[in-house]
């Protein structure tokens, strides 16, 4: 049965903490692409008070059979107590593009 390709969503609160965790995901073989968006603002509760900040978000391509050892990453490596990881599962796409995903993840090239 095929992996299960996802998408991940992070923010993270600076470039260099996007940079960094994104860098570490490719190079480990945990993601396939992340595109880094900046200039988005979040607001949210946190122990109860409503929080405003700019942020950035990760959007992480990757599958399925991974997500746990990425997620680990991303908590080691991001400055949040609680880090935003959330995977959305990859339904459909241009079937060119998906195989690219499972090759880049691939151990061996």
């Amino acid at each position: 049965m095929p992996v299960a390709q996802q998408i991940v969503l992070c923010t993270v609160p600076d470039r260099e903490s996007a940079e960094r965790i994104a860098t570490a995901l490719v190079t480990e073989r945990l993601a396939a692409c992340v595109n880094i968006v900046p200039g988005i603002t979040s607001i949210y509760r946190w122990e109860n008070q409503i929080e405003k900040d700019a942020e950035l978000l990760l959007i992480i391509k990757t599958h399925s059979a991974v997500f746990d050892t990425l997620q680990d990453n991303i908590r080691k490596l991001h400055p949040y107590e609680l880090p935003e990881v959330i995977a959305v599962p990859i339904t459909d796409g241009l079937p060119e593009y998906l195989d690219w995903i499972s090759t880049a993840l691939a151990k061996t090239p």
